[in-house]
Parts: C-alpha cells; sequence; structure tokens
C-alpha cells in the first residue's frame, strides 16, 4: 500500500506556492508521492474560461520535473464535463484499492466542504490534510471547524505546518496581461512557456 497526495486544482499555471505546498505534505506525513492532478472543467469555476487542457498538463509536468515523489496525473483532466472530487476518490479508490489517499486543500476550502457535492463521500474516502491560515470572516477557528467535521462526519483531518506564499494563479495572469515578468512565482520553464505559448496576454484567444 502507498500513501498517496492529491494536490488538485486549475494550475492555471502552477507556480511556486503549489510545489512548496506539495513538499510539505510529501515530508511532513511521509508520502510515498504527490500527485497533481489538473481538473477538467470545476464546476466552481464556470463564471470564467480555464485555459485549454493541453497547456496546463504542460506547465504541470513542467513545474515537477525532477522533484522527487512528485508526479503527473491525468485522472481528473481526462474526464468529460465537471468533475467532482467525491467521484474523483470514487474512482480512484476503484483503480487503486491498495493506496491510501490524502487529500490536500485550503483551510477556505474546508470550511466550504459542506457545499460540495457528496460531501460525505469526500470526507468517507480520504484524509483530508489542510494548509492552515486565518479565515476573515465570521466562522468557527480552524481548530472548531475539524473537531466538528470530524464529529459529524468521521473525518480524518490533519493540518499541514505551512507558511503561505502570497501568490495565486489569478495574479499572475493579471500580472502576464500587464506585461509584467512572472519568473519570481512560477519555475522557470513554466514562465517560458506562457510566453512562447502567449498566455494570458489581452487580444489573444488564450488570454482572458
Amino acid at each position: 500500500m502507498a500513501k498517496i497526495g492529491i494536490l488538485g486544482g486549475t494550475f492555471d499555471p502552477i507556480h511556486n506556492a503549489h510545489l512548496k505546498l506539495g513538499q510539505q505534505a510529501y515530508e511532513q506525513f511521509e508520502l510515498d508521492e504527490i500527485w497533481f492532478m489538473p481538473s477538467g472543467q470545476p464546476p466552481h469555476k464556470r463564471n470564467r474560461i480555464v485555459t485549454a487542457g493541453e497547456d496546463r498538463r504542460a506547465m504541470v509536468k513542467l513545474g515537477i520535473h525532477g522533484i522527487p515523489g512528485f508526479r503527473y496525473s491525468d485522472f481528473e483532466l481526462e474526464r468529460e464535463g465537471n468533475t467532482y472530487t467525491a467521484q474523483t476518490l470514487t474512482l480512484l479508490k476503484e483503480e487503486y484499492p491498495k493506496h491510501e489517499f490524502y487529500f490536500i486543500i485550503g483551510a477556505d476550502s474546508l470550511y466550504q466542504i459542506e457545499f460540495w457535492f457528496h460531501p460525505e463521500k469526500v470526507m468517507e474516502q480520504t484524509v483530508l490534510l489542510v494548509a492552515g491560515r486565518p479565515y476573515r470572516q465570521e466562522h468557527r477557528s480552524l481548530e472548531d471547524q475539524i473537531l466538528y467535521l470530524e464529529q459529524k462526519y468521521g473525518a480524518r483531518i490533519y493540518p499541514i505546518r505551512f507558511h503561505e506564499i502570497e501568490i495565486s494563479s489569478e495574479e499572475i495572469r493579471k500580472a502576464v496581461a500587464l506585461g509584467k515578468a512572472v519568473e519570481s512565482y512560477v519555475p522557470e520553464p513554466v514562465a517560458e512557456y506562457i510566453k512562447a505559448h502567449k498566455l494570458y496576454q489581452k487580444g489573444t484567444k488564450k488570454g482572458e
């Protein structure tokens, strides 16, 4: 049996905070691998055009290349329609019954998880690893939220010791559109790919 960390998202584009989060989870929980799993069409991002899967796939592969324990997975990207975490985990368990999966999320997602598609199936099939950060709104503390979900769903949830890097894919896309350099936010091969394929530039088919 292998302990597999799943780090999903649109990765539009993948950036250094994604890599740092994966590394921290890999080391702290002694995982065998981290699978970077770009989503297909996430249902919560219907209000914006997500960059083509082939480009996001290429950037993830470039970003994780050569990093021990990091592996690319097409498990969600190759599925048609909306991709829901509950369905992904069910299919993963069917295909890899001997693996134990650890699903890596941000603290904001932990507060929203009860609004996900079949949250009970998510928490039944995986260990949740949470990158904690102070929540801005009037919610219970992260510790209390973890306790609440553990008691209600029998969830297994553990915080990741992770000092959040102030960076987001949205900010990177905006910076590229403004002609700013992003080499300090993404791996160099990813920055080169963005430039070569004219991603996120205004007035291009692949920009926003």
